[in-house]
């Protein structure tokens, strides 16, 4: 019931947005359109309006590629309306107060609107399809005799489907090899939501080329769901040579324990306390877990190095914000007590195809051990 009502408030406020975003666009063309035409643009206008704005719920819906493209690009234009248009307006009403003649407050703020929207859009497309690589140096307190160093990549939060496809696997593949990792860690939101698109566009295929000596593994997030059982969706995963960890805990080499957990939304999901029991923490104890809370159970438990995503860093500014309250570590590397806490803004993005103040990225940790 809760959930319910949450959906109808929330729908309710997306309507208002759109109305208020409706008017004040209109507000902009009605003076620029003939008087004898204003009715049928108007009527134009709000179809158009209408199917824009829901294009990215009957997108994915439909798995229709061009109304999910529609809709995304949508839901950053709306994002950032709703951001720039209140400042835009009440910057017009100070004006209209000063001896800027009427006519340039009339035309340039729409201009000016258009044109930030353009170039803020553009910026953060770039920024969510040209990822960087962010490069830690950790030191483990701890001897391993079989090696002095290990270097791990990380991504997470591909978000495989729609509009971050094949293309974008291939090219996170080649940049993970590039990297010459020793071990590649995948913690979380592998597809979005949905493992159809992961599946019809071959891109376990893809993932299959990581070279990576001590293997690829794989934890599930929040987004990785399936119509099926679980097991179907470990099975497609895995196809890919990517290890799924789903509440286990292996021995990768001789001195290195990796945990992969469920995602915290699982009702199913083992306690940390249970899965590490029993466990020789003299060997170094690495966690994969999508949401990065419980940092400081994680600690008490031994873990050494605890990996995550999820929080994106907000994706879209001021978003980090929001993610600096909730998380105590919401991006990057932190160090409590002997564990060490990695957080990835993500390789790939969620909704909106855009990120402004937050780049995609790949992670690559240098471990050295001993003291």
């Amino acid at each position: 019931m809760i959930l319910l009502l949450f959906g109808l408030f929330f729908l309710l406020l997306y309507g208002i947005l759109v109305f208020y975003i409706g008017q004040s666009g209109w507000g902009w063309m009605r003076s620029r359109v003939q008087n004898s035409l204003s009715w049928k643009i108007k009527v134009l206008y709000i179809v158009v309006l209408t199917v824009v704005a829901t294009s990215f719920i009957t997108g994915r819906l439909f798995e229709n590629v061009i109304l999910y493209f529609v809709g995304s690009v949508w839901m950053a234009i709306f994002y950032l309306l709703v951001l720039l248009l209140p400042l835009v307006q009440l910057s017009v009403w100070f004006l209209r107060k000063t001896q800027v003649p009427k006519e340039h407050l009339d035309k340039w703020p729409g201009m000016v609107i258009v044109g930030l929207v353009f170039l803020l859009v553009g910026y953060g497309m770039y920024n969510a399809y040209s990822p960087t690589v962010q490069t830690y140096d950790v030191r483990i307190m701890k001897e391993n005799p079989t090696m002095e160093h290990l270097n791990i990549v990380m991504a997470s939060d591909m978000h495989f489907g729609l509009l971050f496809g094949k293309d974008q696997a291939k090219k996170m593949v080649k940049n993970i090899n590039k990297l010459e990792p020793d071990i590649v860690l995948l913690p979380g939101d592998i597809v979005d939501d949905q493992i159809n698109q992961f599946i019809n566009q071959g891109i376990d295929e893809i993932l299959a080329e990581i070279v990576a000596p001590l293997g690829v593994y794989v934890s599930l997030g929040n987004h990785d769901k399936h119509d099926g059982p679980t097991d179907e969706l470990i099975e497609t995963l895995e196809r890919g040579n990517l290890r799924v960890l789903y509440d286990e805990v292996i021995l990768v080499n001789e001195n290195i324990l990796l945990v992969g957990r469920r995602d915290r939304r699982d009702a199913q999901r083992e306690e940390i306390a249970d899965l590490t029991e029993g466990i020789d923490l003299t060997k170094t104890v690495i966690l994969m877990d999508h949401q990065p809370y419980d940092l400081q159970i994680a600690e008490q438990q031994g873990i050494d190095l605890m990996l995550s995503g999820h929080t994106h860093l907000g994706q879209v500014f001021p978003g980090h914000l929001i993610t600096q309250r909730i998380y105590e570590n919401d991006w990057g590397h932190l160090q409590k007590g002997q564990i060490h806490s990695i957080v990835s803004s993500g390789f790939g993005f969620w909704g909106p195809p855009i990120r402004i103040g937050t780049r995609s990225e790949l992670v690559q940790i240098e471990i050295t051990f001993g003291l």
